[in-house]
């Protein structure tokens, strides 16, 4: 038993194949995408367009989304309808930054945000304080939505509360969050949010190498994130996720307080989602209240759903398959997307429970029994 338990604890990360596939997207990230967009003339076959960057950037924040949502969702069965406020917190804090960044090339020519000048503002509010300091900025990235999530989770989680009730008041969390947002007097540039960004460490950002640096980080934070959460999943720590998942009264009776577990999983979610919501910003170009929207929040976890909970690949796989329909079907057929959406995802939930990953495993595993 004891050498068992050694082999347990020594196991890898990832297995053999896991590792190569992990090199594969590696170097696709670092290498094989920044060929095809800078180097590759753009009238060639091969050549990868400033959109198809654009927009492979953005699905990768959402799969960082996703890999968090599984987290909680897949693994510790905490179904949050929410995390599209921390999403946007990571964006706003970002959007702060980038708005000091414009300096006075503003249409006003003020070091104020325009829709500050246009409001008659005469100082910066008290929350803009550190706006200007892109090191201060990456702290608030981590900080804002982890305290804010850390505070709430911390209440819920000692009261008790679980299931659809959960659900729900993350949901209502997040739709009051996004209200507040609206109101041009905190300071958050109201329905418009933050918009017309032109530097990032007072480098224009509207260049082709700027556009391949941030889709490179942002590949490589969903491959590092990747990495953390199959640790996480793995360990102790995870096991005990799992088992709170299954049996929580259990847990309780073994010795271990969930509350502590739960908080902790629920706060590294959320701040995973504020990174990519400071990663998606610049790159989109914008972040207004919309962001917070309920309906990004249910979208997170029809990601899950369709890819497969439980797995971390399949959350990845599902922003991938969602977002690659969405984009495409809201220019073919837009008036067809939200139908599209909501079959399925009753598809998904009526015939294939395990989502896309659990349907491949099964044809795996059957082919190799016909063999």
């Amino acid at each position: 038993m004891n050498t068992e338990l050694r082999l347990m604890a020594k196991k890898s990360v990832l297995s053999r194949t896991g590792w190569t596939a992990f090199v594969l997207a590696l170097l696709v990230v670092c290498g094989v995408a920044p060929l095809l967009n800078l180097v590759v003339p753009a009238g060639s076959v091969l050549h990868m367009s400033d959109y198809a960057v654009a927009l492979c950037a953005r699905i990768m924040c959402y799969a960082i989304c996703a890999l968090a949502m599984d987290l909680i969702w897949g693994y510790t069965g905490i179904l949050s309808l929410g995390h599209g406020l921390f999403f946007a917190l990571g964006g706003y804090a970002m959007g702060m930054y980038l708005m000091r960044q414009i300096g006075l090339d503003g249409n006003y020519k003020s070091n104020l945000p325009d829709f500050m000048v246009f409001l008659d503002w005469k100082t910066l509010p008290w929350h803009w304080t550190f706006s200007d300091s892109f090191i201060a900025t990456l702290f608030l990235i981590v900080a804002v939505p982890g305290l804010v999530a850390f505070v709430f989770g911390f209440f819920a989680f000692r009261s008790r509360i679980k299931g659809v009730y959960f659900s729900i008041i993350t949901q209502a969390m997040t739709f009051a969050a996004m209200l507040l947002f609206f109101r041009n007097e905190t300071g958050f540039g109201g329905n418009n949010g933050f918009t017309d960004f032109k530097r990032i460490l007072d480098i224009p950002i509207a260049t082709p190498t700027m556009r391949m640096t941030l889709f490179v980080i942002t590949g490589l934070t969903l491959l590092l994130f990747f990495l953390m959460a199959r640790w996480l999943v793995a360990s102790k720590f995870g096991r005990v996720l799992q088992a709170i998942r299954d049996a929580e009264s259990r847990v309780m009776f073994s010795g271990y307080s969930p509350v502590g577990y739960k908080l902790t999983i629920w706060t590294i979610s959320a701040i995973m989602c504020g990174i990519a919501g400071a990663l998606y910003v610049p790159q989109v170009g914008i972040i207004n209240p919309g962001e917070m929207s309920p309906a990004n929040s249910i979208e997170m976890a029809i990601w899950a759903a369709v890819g497969g909970r439980a797995t971390l690949i399949g959350p990845i796989v599902g922003a991938l398959v969602v977002n690659g329909a969405k984009s495409w079907l809201t220019v073919a057929y837009p008036e067809f997307w939200l139908y599209f959406l909501g079959a399925l995802f009753i598809g998904v939930t009526l015939f294939l429970p395990d989502g896309i990953v659990g349907l491949a495993k099964k044809i795996k595993q059957g082919g190799s029994t016909a063999a």
